[in-house]
C-alpha cells in the first residue's frame, strides 16, 4: 500500500458512543424494510455515487466535523463530480471516520435517511458546518438541520440514541484504521491500492488520480 499525506488533524479518540445511548429502531428508512436488522444493514451499507463500471474507485474517509473535509466538499468535490464522476471516470464512496462524538451523531443522521437523500444531506451539513458544529448547543443545531431534510423530533432522537447504528459507524472507522492506517481526514483510498491523505485542490486531486487513468 502506498500512502501520501498532507497536514490534517490527527485522530485522538476511538470510542464515541455515549454511555446513555439506547437501542432504537429507525422510523425514517423506507417502510418496506420492516425488520430492524434489515434497516441497520441498509444504514451501514456503502454510499457510492457514479457509474458502477468506472475504472477508478475512490473511497473517502471523512468526518462531519472536520474543517478540511468541509473545505474539500465545498470547493473541490463539485469539480470532481462534474469532471470525473459525472463523466464516468470515478465512482466515489463516502466512508465515515468521525473525529468526535458530535461527528458520530451527524454521521448517524445522514446514514439513517433513505439513500437518495444521503449525498444531498451530507452536502448541506458540510456547507453549514460552522452553523451547527460550532454552536453552543451543537446537537440542537444539528436537529434544526435535520428538520430541513424532513426529519421530525422523535425520528431525530431515535437516531441519536440508536446504539447499534452508532457502534456500526465506529466499527467502520476502525476498519479504516486497521485496513488502511487512516489517521486523519480527509483520506482517500484509490482502487484498494493507495491512500491519499489531506485536503486537496481539484488540480492536485486529479493529478494524483492520473496514475489510474483519470
Amino acid at each position: 500500500m502506498k500512502q501520501t499525506s498532507k497536514n490534517t488533524p490527527l485522530i485522538t479518540r476511538r470510542a464515541f458512543v455515549g454511555a446513555g445511548a439506547a437501542s432504537a429502531a429507525f422510523s425514517i428508512l423506507p417502510t418496506g424494510a420492516l425488520h430492524a436488522d434489515d434497516m441497520l444493514e441498509n444504514a451501514l451499507s456503502p454510499r457510492v455515487i457514479g457509474n458502477a463500471d468506472a475504472p477508478i474507485h475512490v473511497a473517502e474517509y471523512y468526518s462531519m466535523t472536520c474543517g478540511h473535509c468541509a473545505d474539500f466538499h465545498n470547493n473541490t468535490y463539485p469539480k470532481v463530480k462534474a469532471k470525473l464522476i459525472d463523466e464516468g471516470i470515478v465512482r466515489f464512496e463516502l466512508r465515515p471516520f468521525p473525529l468526535d462524538g458530535l461527528a458520530l451523531r451527524a454521521h448517524a443522521l445522514v446514514r439513517a435517511v433513505p439513500e437518495t437523500k444521503f449525498f444531498p444531506l451530507v452536502k448541506m451539513l458540510l456547507a453549514k458546518q460552522p452553523v451547527w458544529a460550532r454552536a453552543a448547543d451543537p446537537v440542537a443545531e444539528l436537529q434544526k438541520m435535520a428538520r430541513l431534510a424532513g426529519i421530525g423530533t422523535d425520528e431525530f432522537n431515535g437516531i441519536m440514541q440508536n446504539r447499534p447504528l452508532l457502534e456500526g459507524i465506529v466499527n467502520q472507522r476502525q476498519k479504516g484504521i486497521d485496513q488502511w492506517r487512516i489517521s486523519s481526514t480527509p483520506s482517500f483510498v484509490v482502487n484498494d491500492d493507495s491512500v491519499l491523505a489531506g485536503n486537496m485542490s481539484y488540480e492536485e486531486f486529479a493529478e494524483a488520480l492520473s496514475a489510474y487513468g483519470a
